[in-house]
């Protein structure tokens, strides 16, 4: 699409195709959402996966910690707490509670939540140990505590690390390379090191951030007849002639193979 990828690079391509750039080659694939919700938003605009930063309940968007009835009444009182929604039913104590009208369960006022010596008034949010961790609701005199939920790392075990005051734990940055390793061979190689990979027009590089990059020499040829060492990238014209397999100095002369009544000569031109 006119742009230039880096080997291992990734991105994400528009209908939600995730791509990546491997030997040349570009592959796609359809996104794949991990949910952990049950009543996950719609993706944003822009985005790909549903999000569980609020709920999505009977086609109503709710933000989160939002408390609301259903839609067919029945007295039930939801909470939306990352993107799961939880109903409670009042009960009323029988005889002492009765229903005036339709619209009121019972006449009496929500129990109190008493939660580790502390009293709550129904439908109070509170965060267990002040850490905001997990978030806490009294409904009907019963307190329900749900976690927080902490996003899929791609980083190994070991450089997952929790921060303090962090309810989730992050990937640590990588270490900044220190030189090049070659997996073909084992062999690293520090940063700013040149080295031949085994053909002597080929020249190599340790670059800082870690990666390698090689550069060919390209020989041009200024004579019919160069001499060519074994080892040296370039035919050398300097040194001497070879010809008919025969490897003669500057100025030298000697018969030519191809008619003895000829006398030759090497030139350096």
């Amino acid at each position: 699409r006119g742009l230039s990828r880096e080997p291992g690079a990734r991105w994400t391509e528009p209908g939600c195709r995730s791509c990546t750039c491997q030997e040349g080659r570009v592959l796609c694939d359809t996104v794949i959402c991990s949910i952990p919700c049950s009543h996950p938003l719609p993706a944003p605009a822009g985005g790909c996966c549903p999000t569980c930063t609020g709920c999505l309940h009977e086609g109503v968007a709710r933000a989160e910690g939002d408390v609301f009835s259903p839609s067919d009444g029945n007295c039930t009182v939801c909470v939306c707490l990352a993107g799961n929604v939880s109903c409670l039913s009042p009960e009323c104590p029988p005889g002492s509670c009765p229903s005036p009208s339709p619209s009121d369960c019972c006449s009496c006022h929500p129990a109190k939540c008493n939660f580790r010596g502390r009293t709550y008034a129904h439908g109070a949010r509170f965060s267990l140990d002040g850490d905001g961790c997990t978030t806490c609701v009294c409904q009907g005199g019963e307190v329900e505590c749900s976690f927080a939920p902490c996003p899929i790392l791609d980083c190994p075990q070991h450089q997952r690390h929790l921060r303090p005051g962090q309810c989730c734990s992050s990937c640590r940055d990588p270490p900044a390379p220190t030189g090049c390793f070659l997996e073909d061979n084992g062999v690293e190689f520090p940063v700013g090191q040149l080295w031949s990979p085994g053909d002597p027009c080929e020249l190599c590089i340790c670059q800082a951030d870690g990666s390698v990059s090689c550069r060919r020499t390209e020989c041009l040829e200024t004579c019919p007849y160069p001499i060519r060492i074994p080892g040296q990238c370039c035919p050398d014209c300097s040194a001497g002639c070879a010809y008919m397999g025969q490897v003669f100095s500057n100025n030298e002369t000697f018969p030519s193979e191809l008619d003895p009544c000829l006398s030759c000569i090497c030139l350096v031109r």
